[in-house]
């Protein structure tokens, strides 16, 4: 029997070219496919132009913009299907809901496992394929904020600038993860050797951020990722502790579990509450968006598990 072909190489390489005609009714391989078909195309989007170049002329050709548009149709069903618990759905209060689903897994077991048994090569991969608790979300909320008035604009604002260091180079976040991965040698996996759940759980920003309709999600998967963070990162400094971490690798995971207590508290008060006051039927939608990142982080998690700490024990 053939084997279909993969569609994200051909995509990426007709991108070159400009010759898409032949992709108009195409349709990915399977699931790891479709995902790395999205993510060439939200490259378009939101990728740095020294990276993608002149591909970026066609983000909005009528071949990229129809295929983007099915594949994402496919997959928002999959997400609908996945459906708010009504614990949280039919809570009247949507911050006392948002900080509640906050609370689910908000510690997985791979993040105490690095904290008192992985080793250093462990670790370093575990980091590897995370990519960092914020991955691109100064450029996220950069984009959410587009529209927005008030105190949810004065809130995103102030998020966006404590990732940009408050003005000060040396602070900015993405600088500051570029610091902790020379430190400690951490390789650049590419797309290929990451799990299918991590690829998901990134390609969600790009699906967020390149549907204008989808903003109250946006919203509520931002704040998701804030209220999730600051624990997480504690652990891995706990383990950069124990196992003797050089300096460098320290400042990145340390800031975030400093500050992101008080954004993710912050984008709940100051963000979600008065948008759901002017808005009412924003309320659902945002805990809709929060839900979807908080279920492709704990398949991503359980991927995780299953490649780096049920094969450590095993071994052991």
């Amino acid at each position: 029997m053939t084997v279909p072909l993969a569609l994200a190489p051909a995509l990426d390489e007709a991108l070159s070219t400009g010759a898409l005609e032949r992709f108009a009714d195409a349709v990915p391989r399977d699931r790891r496919d479709r995902v790395d078909v999205l993510q060439t195309i939200y490259d378009l989007h939101t990728g740095p132009l020294q990276a993608v170049g002149d591909r970026a002329r066609y983000q909005h050709h009528p071949v990229v913009a129809g295929l983007k548009q099915r594949l994402e149709a496919d997959w928002l069903r999959e997400l609908a299907a996945e459906d708010v618990p009504a614990e949280f759905r039919d809570q009247p209060d949507v911050v006392v809901a948002i900080r509640s689903m906050a609370t689910v897994e908000r510690l997985p077991r791979t993040y105490r496992w690095i904290a008192d048994e992985a080793s250093w090569p462990e670790v370093v991969r575990f980091l590897a394929m995370e990519g960092g608790p914020d991955a691109g979300f100064d450029d996220l909320v950069a984009v959410c904020q587009v529209g927005l008035a008030g105190s949810a604009k004065l809130e995103l604002a102030q998020n966006y600038w404590d990732e940009m260091g408050n003005g000060h180079l040396d602070a900015v976040h993405t600088n500051l993860h570029e610091q902790m991965v020379s430190a400690i040698d951490m390789p650049r996996l590419a797309r290929g050797d990451l799990p299918v759940e991590a690829l998901e759980r990134t390609a969600l920003g790009g699906l967020l951020a390149t549907n204008r309709w989808l903003q109250p999600e946006m919203v509520g998967a931002l704040g998701m990722i804030e209220l999730q963070a600051g624990p997480r990162c504690r652990k891995v400094v706990q383990g950069f502790d124990r196992l003797g971490a050089p300096v460098g690798a320290y400042r990145f995971y340390a800031e975030h579990a400093d500050v992101d207590p008080r954004h993710g508290k912050d984008w709940v008060e100051k963000a979600i509450a008065p948008l759901v006051a002017e808005d009412p039927s924003w309320g659902p939608r945002i805990l809709r968006g929060a839900w979807w990142r908080l279920v492709l982080s704990l398949r991503f998690f359980e991927a995780a598990e299953s490649l780096l700490v049920r094969r450590a024990s095993h071994a052991a």
